[in-house]
């Protein structure tokens, strides 16, 4: 599919309250038609996400003890999760520990997470991750791991308040580009 077309179609599922306000724009290389130009996401004209530049406004891990040192993430711990460590210790750690010991575990898994999902976007084809996102249920686009399958979902019409309201939690898990995204999606509300 041509840019122009793709471009027309991602606008096409926008947010009434984002029109305009979200772009896609692309460059291109007129010369060079085998190079891939660089396709990136502006809000009020600003370039918020380029997946080629680490200098965005957003904050971009480049290893694994940031992301665990990052005071802005929160991760839930839930009970299963501390009856886990206990019975993997076999119930000698005290009990303030064992929430601090699956915290970690959890972080851990979390910053694994987001790195995986950092690097796949830098490698990323936009106009391939955008037609897959115009040919999937916008369940899939929410639930998937790809960073930019999940902004187009959150800027998506189809994503009523309801569900925008329900993400809260899973939100905290995301990368901060996600969490943008997902916090201009509910200043439109």
């Amino acid at each position: 599919m041509a840019w122009s077309k793709l471009k027309q179609n991602l606008e096409s599922f926008l947010c009434p309250a984002l029109y305009g306000r979200v772009e896609y724009r692309a460059t291109g290389y007129r010369y060079l038609p085998d190079k891939a130009g660089l396709c990136y996401i502006a809000v009020d004209k600003k370039n918020v996400l380029n997946m080629s530049d680490i200098t965005t406004l957003i904050r971009w891990y480049q290893t694994e003890q940031e992301i665990k040192n990052d005071s802005n993430i929160q991760i839930p711990i839930s009970n299963e999760e501390i009856e886990a460590v206990r019975k993997d210790t076999k119930g000698i750690v005290p009990e303030d520990r064992l929430k601090v010991i699956a915290r970690s575990r959890k972080i851990s898994e979390h910053a694994k997470e987001l790195l995986s999902a950092q690097s796949s976007l830098s490698k990323s084809n936009f106009i391939v991750v955008a037609n897959k996102f115009l040919s999937t249920p916008i369940e899939e686009s929410i639930e998937s791991n790809d960073i930019l399958l999940n902004i187009l979902a959150l800027v998506d019409r189809r994503v009523g308040k309801k569900r925008i309201l329900k993400m809260t939690e899973k939100i905290k898990l995301k990368h901060p580009i996600v969490q943008y995204f997902y916090e201009l999606r509910l200043s439109t509300l």
